[in-house]
């Protein structure tokens, strides 16, 4: 087993990252079963595919189990369904020495740490990500959200794990579609600061789509080694480190906000456009080379994940898109930080960029 430290000066916590993981859970959740008990939180998915084998080791290891089925997408990330869990977790009499689980994809994470921040001024969680996506990102780093018609998670809270549980084998009950969502994230990490990891899956993507076992392993762990160094810097994003996180994301919530947070655009489908899309402005600004965003556009299609408007569906005018940008919640004194580059490796945030010149270059970029 390889164990990842967030080294958090109030909340430290371990990620564990192991194939066949699941089946030591029972027994690493026993110390966090208030008189025998765990809440498990997790969407109709994860019911069908990994709860039923989950549910007979715990039962077997005489854990008493209460559960709370979400439905699939980022529609169950809102204040209706937030009502309802935190009132299920009320009528089951949740204390703040329980521990609610979250198990499942990023959806299932981000409310099930929102509702435990919430509930009697913050409960105890575990997160037990099963996509791609929340096990190489949005399990780790404490952020927990609901979305608004204003946009994508702009209520929410920082609210620490109390661990991270990581079983690579479960991704094999992935559609295609949504793994390669996931893929956006593991490639993110080595366009912000390590080159050397671009490179690494450049090299390995065949590898990981194929399903290798050890080449899964070491993306997911190589991942969140790297968000866990960034988020021990920056915990709260007060400094701009934690910040580079959010490559592709300025660009990507707003392809989200244009095909309304559905299916259309899965999260790491705008993300990977947004990192498309990122790249290609810098270089129109001079700052990187027309190559580097040539080859992070060629590594993304391998994954068959989009990379220009159209193949996001989101065919628009580009001033509609910045207009969804003024929602996102990093704006600041009327001014909305981009994450740009001067090549692969070498993200930084710029805090001057002309949203009239974004408009104009989203307009250009529907000819592609």
């Amino acid at each position: 087993m390889t164990i990842v430290k967030v080294d958090l000066k109030s909340t430290p916590y371990h990620i564990h990252i192991k194939p066949g993981l699941l089946q030591d859970i029972p027994d690493m959740l026993a110390p966090f079963a208030r008189n025998g008990r765990l809440l498990f939180i997790l969407d109709s998915n994860v019911e069908k595919h990994v709860w039923p084998a989950l549910k007979r080791q715990c039962e077997a290891a005489s854990l008493i189990l209460e559960t709370f089925v979400l439905p699939v997408g980022e529609g169950a990330k809102s204040w209706d369904h937030l009502e309802h869990l935190t009132d299920w977790l009320l009528s089951h009499h949740t204390e703040r020495g329980d521990s609610i689980v979250a198990l499942g994809g990023g959806v299932v994470g981000d409310i099930t740490g929102f509702a435990a921040h919430i509930l009697k001024r913050g409960c105890g969680f575990i997160q037990i990500p099963t996509t791609l996506l929340a096990q190489v990102d949005s399990s780790v780093g404490g952020k927990t959200a609901i979305n608004s018609k204003a946009g994508k998670n702009l209520i929410g809270a920082f609210h620490q794990p109390a661990m991270v549980l990581i079983d690579p084998e479960v991704l094999v009950s992935l559609p295609p579609r949504e793994l390669a969502a996931g893929i956006a994230e593991v490639v993110k990490y080595g366009l912000i600061d390590d080159a050397e990891f671009f490179d690494w899956c450049e090299s390995n993507m065949q590898q990981f789509m194929a399903g290798d076992l050890v080449i899964r392993s070491e993306a997911i762990t190589r991942s969140v080694s790297a968000k866990a160094r960034i988020v021990a810097e920056d915990e709260k994003e007060l400094t701009g480190k934690r910040a580079l996180l959010n490559l592709g994301h300025t660009f990507g919530h707003a392809l989200e906000a244009e095909t309304g947070f559905s299916d259309r655009l899965l999260h790491g489908e705008g993300v990977a456009c947004g990192m498309g899309l990122a790249f290609r402005y810098s270089a129109r600004l001079g700052l990187c080379s027309e190559d580097a965003a040539q080859r992070i556009s060629e590594l993304l299609a391998r994954a068959d994940l989009p990379t220009t408007l159209k193949q996001a569906g989101c065919d628009v005018d580009g001033q509609k898109l910045v207009d969804h940008m003024l929602h996102d919640k990093k704006m600041s004194g009327g001014t909305l930080p981009f994450l740009l580059a001067r090549g692969i490796g070498e993200t930084f945030l710029s805090a001057d960029v002309d949203l009239a010149d974004v408009a104009e270059f989203l307009n250009e970029e529907r000819a592609r």
